[in-house]
């Protein structure tokens, strides 16, 4: 039985706004249902009455969150802190698919990838102009995009990864493979060893996944890949063959994150957080460590520049952070960040910004302290449905603009200007001067 647990949804309706101020963070809406996302974006049916003395049971006991580990935001309010924080919609973005939710973003140089449903759109970052469109018809929504060597890497509901070429004749993406390739699948299928089976009475190779494929990472000639048939797999970039599979966890695999030393970080919906490395001298990666703290299916990972934080978000509403030991290879929670009223969906981090995207519809900003503590600097409204993917690009001047592109089920792509600036600073750049 497959799971599909990426989403847990509560019903509540809040009417979303768009805010363009100096920004105190607003109180998080209490959740009162939680469903399970079957890659649709339709609503969840209403529950009937008689079932509302067990969901107010339900919304009591998920308010307390993980009430063990302690929250690491700071509470007071960002005039205490002396910073300034200017947010602005700056455009919205509609695929020529407007009926399907934006399934993830990524961003390539100066180009936006967007994806929603099987179809993949273009957009030029700096005049936010669609280019181009291209899609793989047959192999269903489009749940990854990353980058690899010159090449697209996109993968796919059909439990495929397909690569795509820029061509510079035509300025248009062409389909240059489908991993497993052509010749992986040659070197292989004559040898009974190569078969596993992944029901019963059914056998594919190794080599090849057998459901969703969720998360691709690509670091130093390696390409990673996990899916919701629980596994890991890893690709050599030259010729894309695939060097190693390993059976990660025990439920689907929703989350992938490599660090710059090739430490592998999976997530999955049997709530763990496990740790892989490949020893000195060894052909094959081993697990190093499971992390445990997580009540839910973990959604969302994300690492810090240098690779020493680790953030994990997930279905219990919090956003884990986890730190280096010094005396050991892996990760130790230290604490928790809470805010969001629903269920983690997606982070991304920048530089000492981390930006969360959540079912509650909204983006949250923090911002790491000296001290190790947090700062919730902003909290972007405006989708109408859950925030399933963020990019974001941080201007290289010395303004502190930070382009934040949010992409939501209800089928649209949010760009903020986001600025942020001690108090008494007088060089806000005059994009977040701008009045709506």
């Amino acid at each position: 039985m497959r799971v599909r647990s990426w989403l847990a949804i509560c019903s509540t309706t809040h009417d979303s706004t768009i805010p363009f101020s100096k920004t105190e963070p607003s109180p998080s809406s209490r959740p009162k249902l939680v469903g399970s996302d079957t890659g649709s974006s339709s609503d969840f049916p209403s529950t009937s009455t008689s079932d509302t003395s067990s969901i107010s049971l339900q919304s009591n006991l998920s308010l307390q969150t993980l009430p063990s580990l302690p929250s690491l935001q700071k509470l007071s309010p960002l005039d205490a802190l002396d910073l300034s924080v200017y947010h602005l919609c700056f455009t919205t973005l509609t695929p020529r698919r407007p009926s399907l939710p934006i399934t993830c973003l990524a961003v390539h140089r100066d180009l936006l990838y967007a994806a929603s449903g099987h179809e993949i759109n273009i957009y030029d970052r700096t005049a936010c102009t669609h280019l181009e469109s291209f899609s793989a018809r047959d192999a269903g929504s489009v749940k990854a995009v990353s980058f690899s060597d010159g090449k697209v890497l996109t993968s796919h509901q059909d439990s495929k990864i397909r690569a795509w070429q820029l061509t510079t004749a035509t300025n248009r993406h062409k389909l240059l493979t489908v991993l497993p390739t052509v010749t992986d699948r040659l070197r292989r299928f004559v040898l009974p060893k190569n078969y596993v089976t992944i029901r019963r009475h059914k056998k594919r190779l190794w080599i090849e996944h057998a459901d969703t494929v969720t998360g691709i990472a690509v670091n130093n000639g390696l390409i990673y890949s996990v899916s919701w048939d629980k596994s890991l797999k890893i690709w050599r970039e030259t010729d894309l063959r695939c060097v190693e599979s390993v059976k990660a966890h025990e439920d689907a695999v929703n989350a992938v994150a490599v660090s710059n030393d090739g430490t592998v970080y999976t997530g999955s919906a049997d709530r763990r957080i496990r740790v892989w490395a490949k020893p000195f001298g060894e052909k094959r990666h081993v697990l190093v460590a499971s992390l445990e703290k997580h009540k839910s299916a973990v959604n969302a990972l994300a690492l810090n520049d240098d690779g020493s934080v680790l953030f994990s978000g997930a279905c219990d509403r919090s956003i884990l952070v986890w730190e280096r030991e010094d005396s050991a290879n892996h990760m130790a929670v230290t604490g928790a960040l809470r805010g969001h009223g629903k269920a983690i969906l997606c982070l991304i981090n920048v530089g000492d910004m981390l930006l969360s995207g959540s079912a509650d519809r909204t983006v949250r900003m923090w911002q790491r302290g000296g001290d190790g503590s947090f700062s919730c600097l902003a909290v972007l409204e405006g989708h109408v449905r859950p925030v399933k993917s963020l990019v974001a690009v941080a201007d290289g001047g010395s303004n502190g603009v930070v382009t934040v592109y949010s992409g939501s089920l209800d089928g649209e792509v949010k760009v903020w200007h986001v600025s942020v600036s001690n108090g008494n600073s007088e060089n806000i750049n005059p994009v977040c001067q701008l009045k709506m």
